[in-house]
């Protein structure tokens, strides 16, 4: 199929489309544009997650907190300087935090502990408008398949002994595409919610779990093997 063949194709598909929501009626309308807005919600929310780092693997982050558990503190703050993803923001919190004079060590724990609560608010925000289209895209189906078979039984009073069984099949299928379209609304906003929560909610982890290593004292046999480094006469004597 060539270039022109589908551009020819392009308006006959439209005028079906239109069809199809005409025939739903205005819940069918409402249908469409929830599609619309939902899909371009995913799309963004899947934006800001690639922007946030969520599939980065926290490179710079595991390399500043090497450098800062080696003493380089100055060095370990250039690494993040600049960097947008969350872990990189937290940690750079926590490390400019920890190394303030001015604040005690809890003092920098809730000073990183509200900052790593606003960077998630961050990253969750736009779920509740998917869990939204999740929710009410099968109850806007529904409710024009009431409202069509409403109108379908109706035609059917009114018609009385001269009822054509076929009128009213159609009037209940065309009720019944509002529901199909609903739900072919809500399931991919569904999956694509819980999705999300999966991430953010690793992300999560791996947030609190770096943080929490810029506070965390060097192990004590670290500590005792570079004491006795700096102290080599001392060892002597001891061990004579």
């Amino acid at each position: 199929m060539t270039l022109a063949d589908l551009t020819a194709a392009v308006p006959g598909t439209l005028g079906r489309m239109r069809d199809f929501v005409t025939m739903g009626g205005p819940a069918m309308t409402a249908i469409a544009v929830l599609s619309v807005v939902t899909l371009a919600l995913i799309l963004w929310k899947l934006w800001r997650l690639v922007r946030f780092g969520a599939w980065s693997g926290g490179r710079h982050s595991e390399t500043a907190l090497s450098l800062w558990s080696a003493g380089r503190r100055a060095e370990a703050q250039a690494v993040l300087a600049g960097r947008r993803s969350l872990r990189a923001r937290l940690v750079a919190t926590a490390m400019a935090a920890a190394d303030d004079a001015a604040l005690t060590q809890d003092e920098a724990q809730a000073e990183t502990t509200r900052v790593a609560r606003q960077l998630l608010a961050r990253a969750r925000a736009g779920l509740r408008g998917i869990e939204l289209a999740a929710t009410i895209g099968p109850l806007l189906g529904l409710f024009g398949t009431v409202t069509g078979m409403i109108a379908a039984f109706q035609a059917l009073q009114e018609a009385g002994a001269r009822a054509d069984p076929a009128t009213l099949a159609g009037g209940i299928w065309e009720a019944l595409l509002t529901t199909a379209a609903g739900m072919a609304v809500a399931i991919p906003a569904q999956i694509a919610l819980t999705w999300f929560e999966a991430v953010i909610e690793r992300l999560r982890h791996d947030m609190e779990d770096t943080a929490t290593r810029v506070f965390v004292p060097r192990p004590a046999r670290e500590t005792a093997r570079q004491q006795r480094k700096s102290t080599p006469a001392k060892a002597l004597s001891v061990a004579e």
